[in-house]
């Protein structure tokens, strides 16, 4: 039977445990996507706590991608030693970090763009303003962009480098039929609409090399009318091995309905592990190593997710927000976080950054 405090493999990487911290925006950097000391302090804090994993808040590697204000850099070599003193911090408490890369795409905020870019031009009410459809050498230069920053996370020292290719952001625009709709050789069938994560990928490769950990947050579903299929989700798990990629955390796409990446609201053991049917179907089609992500909160939910196979890892975010030292606590048999996901961790001015608001 798998534990949850057993060791784990994520491509070259030997991890203590299974629980990983799911990447989530932090917004804790300055205006030119420097780390401050408070994030540095959070993930020294996270190591303390025992996590296997911490994965940072997506970086964004382009200022045309920058999704949000506060949100961390990674974009310029320039950053490269504030971002090592980040790992070092989580080195030092005996920590594992991977940083989560990323383009917003059209969920870039007017107030970090002057103009949102998508692989079609879109408009729809949960966007802040219409993105207009990327040219071609822009593709390419994103491409390029992706590849450069990973050699960065590389050069920084971080352990793994995460793609973030869900929640509607630009790996999930390409993959998602609903935003593009390119008839030339970036779109059209799922084949042409994975090309952009498949070069992407192969970029990455040619900085990084063969041994570095390389994976990625996949949205496996859209939750908009015309958007990404279950199906054709899974057909993309399918082909990530190929792509040259060692594991998958599942998630959601483009939210709406029932398919939100964070649900409000979760007490009861039959309200956790929400995703647990996209590990299944993922698990089906791929001997990568799976994180589950979406609402785990008790000991017991954890522990039959791993027995039953459907995933290799747990994945938390906002219990951690919450308990930073949950996997210790965890280990010492608490049967759960103390989280109440009331969705309230978001910060609601400049300089406060992601905290639990609900338990005070």
């Amino acid at each position: 039977m798998t534990e949850l405090f057993s060791p784990v493999q994520l491509g070259t990487l030997t991890l203590p445990n299974r629980l990983v911290r799911s990447a989530t925006a932090e917004r804790m950097a300055d205006a030119n996507g420097r780390p401050k000391p408070s994030l540095i302090s959070l993930m020294r804090g996270l190591a303390e706590g025992g996590v296997g994993l911490i994965i940072t808040g997506h970086m964004y590697i382009d200022p045309a991608g920058k999704c949000h204000p506060e949100m961390a850099g990674i974009y310029d070599d320039s950053l490269v030693p504030s971002l090592t003193s980040l790992v070092d911090a989580v080195h030092a408490a005996a920590g594992r970090v991977a940083v989560q890369i990323n383009h917003g795409g059209m969920q870039c905020s007017r107030e970090t763009v002057d103009e949102g870019i998508a692989p079609s031009a879109i408009s729809a009410d949960f966007l802040q303003q219409p993105a207009r459809e990327m040219r071609v050498d822009e593709i390419e230069a994103t491409i390029t962009a992706y590849a450069g920053a990973a050699r960065r996370a590389k050069a920084a020292g971080f352990d793994a480098v995460q793609l973030h290719g869900a929640h509607g952001y630009l790996i999930s625009q390409f993959l998602s039929p609903f935003v593009n709709r390119r008839t030339d050789g970036w779109g059209g069938d799922l084949a042409g609409r994975m090309r952009f994560l498949r070069e992407v990928c192969s970029a990455v490769r040619a900085e990084v090399g063969s041994d570095y950990p390389v994976f990625i947050k996949l949205a496996m579903l859209d939750g908009v009318a015309g958007g990404l299929t279950l199906d054709e989700g899974v057909q993309v798990v399918a082909a990530l091995a190929e792509m040259g990629l060692d594991g998958v955390e599942v998630s959601a796409g483009i939210g709406g309905g029932d398919v939100q990446a964070s649900r409000a609201g979760v007490r009861e053991p039959d309200d956790e592990a929400y995703f647990r049917h996209f590990s299944q179907a993922a698990r089906a089609v791929t001997d990568l190593p799976i994180m589950l992500v979406g609402g785990l909160r008790s000991r017991g939910v954890m522990d039959d997710v791993l027995a039953s196979g459907d995933a290799d890892f747990v994945s938390l975010c906002r219990p951690l927000i919450c308990e930073p030292d949950l996997p210790r606590r965890l280990q010492a048999r608490q049967a759960k976080a103390a989280c109440i996901s009331g969705n309230r961790c978001w910060p609601q001015s400049i300089d406060e950054g992601i905290a639990c608001r609900c338990l005070t």
